[in-house]
């Protein structure tokens, strides 16, 4: 079996256990906030009582924003078990700053949108709801990068010999045959 690198361990128990790290199961939050916001923002200028939309919107926005500092504070544990100079730490940095990015792009929004008072017949400016589409195209770009770090560089996921254990048939303990399914005998 071999040596567990730096980058698959936990900082501290905050961050989640060994191959369960919190901060990909916590971004869920924001982004379906965001997503949730941007539905909203275009619902409304569809239907012809908009308030409620108007109103739902600009929380959810809020909301994203909260969760995703809850979010980045397990991120940036994960982001210090990823030794300096290697191309998944230049990778998590830049995920890390579009992250960021996007934070203050979605507080701006909410701080700027005027609360809209009741009984309003109009939807969402058409500049808010563009600044909240290309804030969200970026923070896809981000949720790519966040995706190779995981699946590509294995950033805090089990190691190797670990996962191959879930791929191993018959027998009930993780070296029992050490035939592993998908392969060809012989």
């Amino acid at each position: 079996m071999s040596e567990t690198g730096p980058a698959k361990r936990p900082v501290m128990g905050l961050a989640g256990p060994y191959g369960h790290p919190l901060h990909p199961a916590m971004v869920a939050l924001p982004i379906g906030a965001w997503a949730g916001s941007l539905v909203f923002d275009v619902a409304s200028r569809v239907v012809h009582d908009p308030g409620f939309l108007v109103q739902g919107s600009r929380w959810l926005i809020a909301l994203g924003v909260l969760t995703a500092l809850a979010a980045a504070m397990v991120g940036f544990l994960d982001l210090f078990a990823i030794p300096a100079g290697t191309r998944a730490h230049r990778v998590a940095l830049l995920h890390m700053t579009l992250n960021i990015a996007v934070v203050v792009a979605y507080a701006a929004n909410f701080l700027m949108r005027p609360s809209p008072p009741p009984g309003t017949t109009h939807g969402v400016a058409t500049g808010y709801i563009v600044a909240s589409a290309v804030t969200f195209a970026v923070l896809g770009i981000s949720g790519f990068l966040g995706g190779e770090l995981a699946y590509r560089y294995g950033v805090r996921v089990a190691d190797e010999d670990t996962q191959a254990s879930g791929f191993v048939t018959g027998g009930s303990g993780p070296d029992a045959g050490r035939k592993r399914t998908g392969q060809r005998s012989g």
